[in-house]
Order: C-alpha cells, then structure tokens, then sequence
C-alpha cells in the first residue's frame, strides 16, 4: 500500500497566495430586498427630481403635468469583472402601481434601468424620454442606459407599437423588443392593479427576460443584449418616470434585487497587500524553484531524451509505411520555414479547420529547374491528439490516391515544431472567394457547370473506384480549389474515413465534426459517417453553386436556410427562380440548371435512403436526355427524426449579426415542428426536365 504523497513546499506557498489574492471575491454576492411599508427602506435609496417616499410606496412622480423623477440604491452594484471576465447574472423583482389622473388620458410611463453610477435625470427627458435620456437623443458615453419600460403614451418618434407596451431600451428609448399589454380585456398598465414584474438577466446566453403579471393576465418579453459592452463593470439600478401633457402616478410598493457577482474588490489596497507578502515570499518561492528544477532536471533528463527519440522514431516509421512509394517526400521544418520565408505573414493563404495555410517556393527533385509554388499547411506542434490523427489521416490517404479533380500532395514533415503538409498550389483558390467575390466579376454557367462536373467525378472516385471506399467528410466550397483553367481540385482530407467496398456503414465516432450547413442531419444523430453523408454534402454545394447563396444564414430575429428555400420554390414549380439572377437569360442553360437544382434535392434527401449515389447523381447532372428524380412537394412531410436530448444542429453554435451598437442580437425566440418528410421514393417515381421547366 503506498504513501499518501504530501504537498511540497512551492504548491504550499502558490496556494497561499492565491487565497490571499483571492480571498476578496469570494465575498456574498449582492442581494436586497426593500418594502416601502418601512421607514427604514428609504435610507438604501437615492431620490432625485420629483420622486419621494411616502409610506407605503415610492413615488416617482408628482401628479402633475411635466414631472421627472428617479429613485436608485444608494451603492454600486457589479455587472462585469474585467479582470477575470465574469459576469453576473441578476434577477430582480418589484410591485408597481400606474394610475392616470383620468380614466383613459394617459402618459407617459416609467422604467426600470441600469445605468451609469451615480444616476442623474438627464435634461429635457420629461414625458416620452421616461427619465432615462435627453429627448429624441440617444444615449452616449455616461449616458448609456438598459432599461425595461412600461409605456403608457404612444410616441410614434420612438416607434412605439401603442400606447400601453413592455419594451426594452438599449441606450434608446426605441424599444429593440415590446410586448402589448392590452392583449386582455381590462388588465392593462392601466387598469388600477397592483402589478409584479420579474426582470432576469442569464450570463452565459446574454438573455434579458421580462415577465409582467396583471392579475391572472402574463406579458412576456426578452432579448439578447450583451451588458459588457453596453454598460461599465459598476452601474446604478433603480427606476425613472415622468409625465407630459398629461398627468399620472407611478408607484413603487416593494424591491428586491439579487446578484450573483459579489461586489468588486479595491484594486489598490488588494495590490498593496500582494506586494508586501510578494516582497517576503518571492525570494523563498524561487530558492525553492531552482532546487526543485535542478532535482527534476537530472532526474528525467535522459529518460526524457530516450522516451522521446523511442516515440519520435515509431511514430515517423509507421506514418512512411502508410505512404505511397514514389509518394509525397519528407521535408524537414527549416526547410518549409525557409520556403515560405519563416511562415510571414504576408505569405499566409488563409486558415482551415486544423490549421493555416501558407505560400512557399520548393525545388521538389534535384533538378534545379523543377522549382514549383506550393501550399504548406501548419498544425501546431502543441496540437491535440485529434489533430495529430488528421494529420496521420491526411498524410496516410491523399499520398495514395491519383485523380485530375484532387489535390496532389507533395511532401510533409512531423517535427517537434510543428506538423505541416505541402500542397501544390492551386492558382486560383478556393470556389468560395468567386462564388462570393466582391470586385464584381462572377463564375459563367459554364464555368459553374465544369465546377459541378469535376467535384462528382472526384466524389465518385472517393466512393467507387479507389481500392478502399473513402468518406470525405468535409465537401464544401472552401475546400474545393480551382486551377488557372477553372478545374475542380478537391482538398482538405483531414476528416476522411476509410472503409472497405463490403463493410457498408463505418463505425460510430464520438466527436461529430463537419461544417454547418454542409454535415448530414442523420450524421449529428447517429454518429455513424457514410459516403450518403458526402452525397448530403455534395447536394448542398450543387444548390450554392446554382444560387449563389450561402446554405445557412443568420441575423438578428431571422434564419436563411438554403436547402429548405429551394425545396419551397419546387414545391410551387419555380425552382428555377433559385438560380442566380447573373446566369438567367439562356433557355437551355436554365434547363441545365433545374436539373442541377432537382439534383441537389435529391441528393440532400432528409432522408438518407432515398439519396443517390454519386454515380447516379453524375448520370442525371450529364445527360439531359435522363429523366430528373420526383421529389415530394415538402420538404418536411412525414418523417421524422428520432428523438433525443439535443436537436439536429444544438451541437453548433452561429454567432448572429449585431447591431449598430453592439449590443443586441435578437429580440425574441420562435419554435418550429420536429416533423419531417420524405415523400414518396425518389428512385421509384421520374419526370423530364422539360416538366419543371414550362
């Protein structure tokens, strides 16, 4: 039985002084809570303009015509941590009250907000500015608010969706989300009742979510806004109103507020005390270091060497016997260093899934005239081990293969520094930089087409003719290249399979990696890669290549997705208005280009099943004489996905566009069937493409 292991001296002294610098923030996290019923709840409240506390309520405004008034907690309360990155999650709750002079004259409301410490009332922010922001401006520098309004007067400068609403406010008092409150009868902003609201703030999803109770009567509102990068790390919290031409009173009955970011330690008494224990217990740690350090140096300085040379050796000797004889060549690391001139940055390519690409100059024989361009792609020599198995998959499977439409590997090298893979260079790129160009110019049909052509006779290669049946795994624009005659070149085997013509299915995998947009639906659930999962992917890339669009988009509020777009305008019999609108114009390149279109379908089948081969796809896409595939009209009809604990796509994320300020992503969230349908056998059932052309 061995010996519990004691802690050494040095681990001793790194705790303590992470405890002692630490030690501040493992305080309480803020929390309050407030009823106006007490005397004593007044004294954690700062007032300002009109608002006083008259128990048993807070009240924000006189009633009266043109009243301003605010009432926020008297300290600072932490959002952010710019030290270490944290940010707080917050949920607080209160009890309000809105009553207009006259029944049915109104205006204008008032707000829950966080803002700059400490809280002002801003000049001329009466009446549709609530008391949070100069009128008709918005908000700047110390000015910059997040608040949660409850709006009583429309005010169409403001683009209120009417005059009794829930909004948030980003540094505007222009809601980027609103919620009408007048959805039932009677129980409305109001309507005389006391009313609960609860705002939550979630940290790791930037959701800012409102629940308003009326009585029975519950109004939802939320939306993502990043708190880091529209407020400082302290803010205030508190509430704002004000009135207008018309007057009403704005109660406040209870508060509370809790945090779970505790409040943020002085910076210069933490500092001042780091540097005293430092000054005494440096000169210890590093006597300590240096003994410790000498010890380990000896210790394992030869066992290390061994091990290394041993893993190092084993390692190169069964990567060259999965090499091609006659094959892709070693090179050393100063060699590619010195061909792409110490990987520059000028030189660099771009950046792929394991690694960036750089362009170098190589003598690849020993003759001096064969001096070629090349590509040289880079992995980290502090990689993991999934890339060290990409890189081994890569080296091990493109180094055998012989075809026009792939790109040939040259050499590689598996140095401590790095490994790195040599590449001829393809002179014109990647597909995607001319499908997405900005200088104006655009791929022809015909170009488009010998595109379309070379990438099946590649995919068809892979699946069919080669001694081992191989899954590409990653077939996208961005790894198809194309040289100077416009010729598909297809790349990137760092997430190919092998698998023999007899064994079917591959094995399940536990990491699920492809692209979005372009990986099999049925891939992310079953974990079981196969040439169908190729077959989905060359499909999606064939509906870009004819359209011109990117097969998933997303922005604020909204998701593109191309595949079912396409699937929609079939279903109608306008498939050709897919198509991008520079190829339109020829009659027979249009009809080559609905069945293009139809063949994309066909091959991204929800339905794995019913997809083709890539031989049978390459049948229909060269001949227009072969009758196109009949697909059923939806996309998403009768089949269905089995179920589990994370949908399709959950396993990616896409990040959305912002908006001006930075601030907001999207401001509500919509939930779709899981039902979906294949329709009736696409191998069974067959039309001409002239049908879908007329």
């Amino acid at each position: 039985m061995g010996s519990r292991r004691l802690p050494t001296p040095t681990t001793l002294v790194l705790l303590l002084l992470l405890h002692l610098y630490y030690a501040p923030r493992w305080a309480f996290s803020l929390s309050f809570s407030l009823n106006f019923s007490d005397p004593s709840a007044g004294s954690w409240v700062d007032l300002d303009g009109d608002a006083s506390i008259t128990p048993p309520r807070l009240e924000l405004t006189g009633n009266v015509q043109s009243s301003v008034g605010r009432a926020s907690y008297r300290h600072k309360v932490p959002l952010w941590n710019s030290d270490t990155g944290e940010m707080a999650s917050f949920t607080t709750n209160f009890s309000f009250r809105i009553t207009p002079e006259k029944t049915g004259v109104t205006g204008d409301g008032m707000a829950f907000f966080l803002g700059h410490f400490p809280s002002e009332i801003p000049p001329t922010s009466k009446g549709g500015g609530l008391g949070l922001l100069p009128a008709f401006t918005d908000g700047t520098g110390s000015t910059r608010i997040v608040a949660v309004e409850f709006d009583t007067l429309r005010n169409s400068h403001y683009a209120d969706i009417n005059g009794n609403h829930v909004g948030i406010d980003v540094s505007s008092v222009t809601s980027v989300a609103s919620t009408d409150t007048t959805t039932r009868p009677g129980k409305n902003l109001t309507s005389s009742y006391v009313m609960e609201a609860t705002v939550r703030y979630y940290n790791v999803s930037r959701m800012l979510a409102v629940d308003l109770l009326i009585d029975d009567a519950l109004y939802k509102v939320n939306a993502t806004v990043d708190l880091s990068r529209c407020l400082p790390e302290e803010v205030a919290v508190g509430f704002s109103a004000a009135t207008g031409d018309f007057s009403e009173q704005h109660q406040i009955l209870s508060w509370s507020f809790s945090s779970t970011l505790p409040p943020l330690p002085k910076r210069k008494n933490r500092k001042k005390l780091v540097m005293i224990l430092l000054s005494v217990l440096v000169p210890l740690l590093l006597l300590l270091l240096v003994c410790s350090a000498v010890v380990l140096w000896r210790r394992h300085k030869k066992m290390g060497q061994n091990m290394d040379s041993q893993e190092r050796c084993a390692n190169r000797a069964d990567l060259e016997r999965g090499v091609a004889a006659g094959g892709p060549r070693r090179y050393t690391y100063n060699e590619l260093a010195a061909a792409t001139r110490h990987f520059a940055e000028e030189e660099k390519l771009g950046r792929g899934g394991f690694g960036s690409v750089y362009r170098g100059h190589l003598t690849l024989t020993s003759a001096a005239a064969d001096h070629r361009a090349v590509a040289v792609k880079m992995l980290s020599a502090e990689s993991s081990a999934q890339g060290r198995k990409e890189f081994e998959a890569e080296v091990r499977i493109i180094s055998r293969l012989k075809h026009r439409n792939l790109v040939q590997l040259l050499g590689w090298c598996d140095s401590r520094k790095g490994l790195l893979l040599v590449y001829e260079l393809v002179r014109e790129g990647s597909l995607d930089r001319h499908l997405y160009s900005k200088d104006g110019r655009h791929l022809t049909w015909q170009q488009r087409y010998k595109i379309i052509l070379g990438l099946g006779s590649a995919l068809h290669y892979l699946h069919g003719e080669w001694e081992q049946c191989i899954v590409h795994g990653d077939i996208k624009p961005s790894n198809i290249m194309l040289d100077s005659s416009m010729s598909t070149k297809l790349g990137d085997f760092g997430l190919a399979r092998l698998v023999d013509h007899d064994t079917g299915l591959l094995q399940t995998t536990k990491a699920v990696l492809g692209t979005v947009g372009y990986i099999d639906p049925e891939f992310v659930n079953t974990r079981r890669p196969c040439t169908e999962s190729d077959v989905y992917s060359f499909g999606v890339v064939l509906l870009e290549i004819v359209s011109g669009r990117r097969p998933v988009v997303e922005t604020a509020g909204k998701s593109f997705t191309l595949l079912r777009w396409v699937w929609s305008l079939y279903g109608r019999n306008v498939i050709l208005d897919a198509a991008d609108e520079r190829l339109r114009g020829d009659e027979a390149e249009e009809r080559w280009m609905v069945r293009v279109l139809v063949v994309g379908l066909w091959c991204a089948h929800p339905d794995r099943s019913e997809r083709p081969s890539v031989a049978q796809a390459m049948h229909v896409l060269q001949s227009d004489e072969v009758r196109l595939p009949v697909l059923a009209l939806q996309m998403y009809r009768t089949m269905q996905y089995p179920r589990s604990s994370s949908g399709p796509y959950e396993a990616f994320s896409i990040d959305s566009s912002t908006s001006s300020s930075g601030c907001v992503r999207s401001s509500f969230v919509s939930t779709g069937d899981d039902s979906l349908s294949s329709g009736s056998s696409s191998t069974a059932l067959l039309r001409h493409s002239k049908d879908l052309a007329n």
